[in-house]
């Protein structure tokens, strides 16, 4: 049984043969003690593996003094709760054994775990829980876990500013969090530091966490040099959006105007708030940008932002940014047509083969509705393997939405495709087809069409769809 990144069962018995602690697991990692408690357990029960010699002791030894530190490690794992009781009693002059008291303090054991949380609380100090968080945390998922973390947060609440930083910087996101919550809560970061992990942190809750703490410390415009240009620059779209909101509070939304075209809609909606707040129109800045439609400089942002808006008439802003140079121009203006609901396919069918990915993977998605008025052999002929990737992906999601028989033709052809992509999604799309009314005209075709591919199939399951099908034979 493996936890971690050792075999439990082979440390329990390397450490049963006599093998230091150290070189029986990893004492960093957490997995790794996790392992060798589960591991103990699993040798005792079901292996005929070596066992330490008190384990064939009758009916219990009472006298645990005489264990080296290996030994007392497996006692502390044993599948006799008096034997774990004995060693958690031996276990305070052991530091290296700490980790096991932790996982100790979750023992299904009332008087173990009572003793091993004791125990806990009197040992543990601000160097050891630093180097314990990630166990404790780990082991706080458990049902009796609690009281790991609360000791861990009342040593981290009390300890040097030093001490919880190096946890700051953790690469276990779990320990990172239950950190930052240490600190702000102790207020141990100033608002300047909580807004650049805001938008340096890689994890999202740290981010919300810390650009809520640090906009609740920031009281007056005069920290807007310290704090804002961090949030307003991340690439986190709600820490960015946290930092529009606060433009409003620091008497400066006039600034909220320059995000109103951010790629992010989340930002977009809290710039449009801010400036509305202001007195000012989002609307009609982004008709202005929207008016040039040849113009390679309109932000993409703005076209998409103004389709936000839900106006259905600015669509005739939209269509003519269809040709636009940009093709991040061209795949907004299609999104949001789709958005007010003027996606009409007959005018968005040439998009199918634009050159750039996005704008035709935006052109599939608006067309996807009407996807049974594109007429399938012109869907077919952009399957073909001439055709650029992200024109034949598109065209073949279209033909599975549309159905009926041309989608198992697709579907087929493109079992032996070069693309691994498509193979696999031609072959579940041919798993999952079923006849309509209309493919009964075509039962023979079928036939052939399943034939082919009739390694996707049982005996019996293709024999199931042939007659449904209504194919002869």
């Amino acid at each position: 049984m493996s936890e971690g990144g050792v075999d439990g069962t082979v440390a329990a018995v390397r450490l049963a043969e006599g093998a230091p602690l150290g070189s029986a697991l990893d004492a960093g990692e957490p997995g790794d003690w996790l392992a060798l408690d589960a591991g103990v357990r699993e040798v005792a029960w079901y292996r005929s593996a070596p066992l330490p010699e008190w384990e064939h002791s009758a009916p219990l030894p009472v006298d645990l003094a005489q264990l080296d530190e290996s030994r007392l490690a497996l006692a502390l794992c044993h599948r006799d709760g008096r034997i774990r009781q004995e060693a958690v009693r031996r276990a305070a002059p052991y530091p290296s054994l700490l980790p096991l008291i932790v996982i100790r303090c979750t023992d299904w054991v009332g008087p173990i775990r009572g003793q091993a949380q004791r125990l806990l609380r009197e040992v543990l100090d601000a160097d050891a829980a630093v180097c314990l968080a990630p166990l404790i945390l780990r082991v706080g998922r458990r049902r009796r876990g609690a009281y790991g973390i609360e000791v861990l947060g009342e040593i981290l609440r009390r300890a040097a500013h030093g001490r919880l930083i190096a946890l700051l910087s953790s690469s276990d996101r779990v320990v990172r969090r239950f950190a930052y919550q240490v600190a702000v809560d102790t207020r141990l970061l100033g608002p300047a530091e909580l807004a650049r992990a805001a938008a340096q942190d890689r994890d999202s809750l740290i981010q919300d966490l810390c650009a809520t703490a640090a906009l609740a410390a920031l009281c007056d415009a005069e920290a807007y040099g310290d704090v804002l240009p961090h949030l307003l620059t991340a690439s986190n779209p709600r820490t960015r959006s946290a930092g529009v909101t606060a433009l409003r509070k620091v008497g400066r939304p006039e600034e909220a105007t320059r995000f109103l075209g951010d790629r992010s809609a989340l930002v977009r909606a809290c710039a449009r708030y801010v400036v509305r707040q202001h007195g000012g129109d989002p609307v009609a800045w982004y008709r202005e940008r929207c008016a040039s439609p040849g113009c390679a400089d309109v932000p993409p942002g703005a076209v998409i932002g103004l389709a936000e808006c839900r106006n259905r008439a600015d669509a005739g802003l939209l269509w003519p940014l269809l040709a636009n140079p940009a093709a991040g121009v061209r795949a907004r203006a299609v999104a949001g047509l789709r958005t007010l609901d003027c996606a009409h396919s007959e005018r968005l069918r040439p998009l199918l083969d634009d050159p750039a990915p996005g704008v035709v993977r935006e052109t599939a998605v608006a067309l996807l509705p009407s996807a049974q008025e594109l007429p399938a052999d012109w869907l077919l002929e952009r399957t073909g393997s001439e055709r650029a990737r992200h024109i034949r992906l598109a065209a073949f999601r279209l033909l599975v939405a549309r159905g009926g028989i041309a989608a198992l033709r697709a579907a087929v052809a493109l079992l032996e495709d070069p693309d691994a992509k498509l193979r696999a999604w031609a072959g579940q799309a041919v798993q999952g087809w079923r006849p309509s009314v209309v493919e009964r005209g075509c039962a023979v075709e079928v036939g052939e069409l399943l034939n082919r591919s009739r390694h996707l199939f049982s005996d019996y399951v293709l024999l199931r769809r042939k007659w449904a099908a209504g194919v002869p034979g």
